[in-house]
């Protein structure tokens, strides 16, 4: 459905790879459940099921944020009458979530000038190093980014309690409606399969 959703609002390559992806950890915990045993069996199907529950939520998130501009976000959150201290944090995430690939990018260029390898073999030849040229410039980035965005949203009137005004229309629409209706029927026909 997430799937389908992210075609409808135009965002095909995130549809195809969200179901290549998902349909990877469908399988690889079948598998793993299957061919292995003991505390290996146990590990590992702990965290693909887990991977399998919390990745659709991931995806819509991705579609959402490829899909709707900060802006709008705010304003649709405003017309619903969700609280700032709700509303505030999520634009903040909405906003930090593409810088933080950015970040990884020039990361994974600066290891490589150091020759460190920033992937599963350089983690299990050299965990120290790698675990440390990752976290540390995540960790300072991530400050540095969080300052600036906070600075930003008081500079644009975020804590401004007079109303929001929006140059683009923000409204409910037939399509929204019909949507909705879906997901809901999907959430029933879970609750009723699973007998709850």
């Amino acid at each position: 459905m997430i799937a389908v959703f992210g075609v409808f609002v135009g965002k095909y390559k995130h549809a195809i790879a969200g179901m290549v992806c998902y349909a990877v950890i469908l399988v690889g915990s079948q598998y793993i459940l299957q061919s292995l045993s003991g505390v290996w069996q146990a590990m590992f199907a702990a965290f693909l099921g887990l991977a399998y529950k919390v990745y659709p939520c991931g995806m819509m998130l991705g579609v959402m944020i490829g899909s709707t501009k900060i802006s709008e976000f705010m304003v649709s959150l405003y017309r619903l009458h969700i609280p700032k201290s709700i509303g505030i944090p999520f634009a903040v995430m909405m906003r930090y979530v593409p810088v933080i690939f950015e970040d990884w990018q020039y990361i994974k260029d600066v290891m490589k000038m150091r020759g460190i390898s920033p992937s599963i073999k350089g983690l299990i030849t050299n965990p120290s190093m790698t675990v440390e040229c990752v976290k540390v410039p995540f960790m300072m980035a991530a400050s540095i980014t969080a300052d600036g965005l906070s600075i930003a949203s008081v500079a644009r009137g975020i804590e401004n309690p007079n109303p929001r005004s929006s140059l683009t229309e923000i409204g409910f629409c037939i399509q929204d409606g019909i949507t909705v209706f879906i997901f809901f029927l999907c959430f029933l026909a879970t609750l009723v399969a699973r007998g709850g």
